[in-house]
């Protein structure tokens, strides 16, 4: 009789795989400390991704963009890694604010647009699949869509009219802007003027003594 060695050579590969795929599993455990990895890891981005406070007013310019370059290209390092031992952390795995800590980690890997579009691609699935939320694929989808210098489908990514009036815009523009609040309500989001409305005033009360000094006492909204 003639052994055929073919199927056997398949034996590890099949192994291998069925052991890849267990490592995408979370028991009680893992999944609490990585909920708790995520969260202290969103502290930290936290930090960097908002105006230097505290001691962090003791740095220079340079300082501060040298802290803020580590704390980004650390956190992603170790989503990286998170990634490919877990693949995408929805609702499944570290429920709902572990997802949403997941996501805003990512939207700030803004220099690692690869990275943005491989988790951007999962999270189209996951959220047709209800494991992910459709208001931060919104806010991602146009991220990804501004670091390529290219129009917005919900307009989230907003720069401002410093010069003149203040108001928040849609950065690079809107890809359908007849049809934008039809596209937003399906994810979610409150009207285009609502949201820039919200931005516009943040961004107001934020440099209020900037624009006082022009004359300018309240946000000038879009009516």
């Amino acid at each position: 009789m003639t052994i055929s060695l073919s199927k056997f050579l398949w034996l590890p590969l099949i192994v291998l795989f069925l052991s890849c795929a267990s490592k995408k599993q979370l028991d009680t455990n893992e999944k609490i400390a990585l909920k708790r990895e995520l969260r202290d890891m969103v502290d930290t981005d936290q930090i960097a991704a908002n105006i230097p406070k505290g001691d962090y007013k003791l740095l220079t310019t340079e300082e501060w963009q040298t802290f803020k370059d580590s704390v980004f290209t650390a956190n992603k390092q170790r989503l990286e890694v998170l990634y490919k031992q877990y693949g995408f952390l929805g609702f499944d795995k570290v429920d709902q604010e572990g997802a949403t800590h997941f996501w805003l980690l990512v939207q700030h890997c803004d220099e690692f647009p690869d990275f943005q579009k491989r988790i951007l691609k999962d999270m189209e699935k996951e959220v047709s699949r209800g494991n992910a939320n459709a208001k931060n694929f919104a806010y991602l989808y146009d991220r990804v869509q501004t670091n390529a210098q290219k129009k917005q489908k919900f307009g989230t990514q907003v720069d401002y009219e410093v010069a003149t009036t203040g108001r928040a815009f849609p950065k690079y523009g809107l890809i359908d802007s007849a049809n934008v609040d039809a596209l937003r309500s399906q994810y979610d989001l409150s009207t285009l003027k609502e949201y820039l409305n919200m931005m516009t005033t943040m961004h107001f009360e934020m440099n209020k003594a900037q624009y006082e000094k022009k004359g300018m006492h309240a946000p000038n909204l879009y009516e």
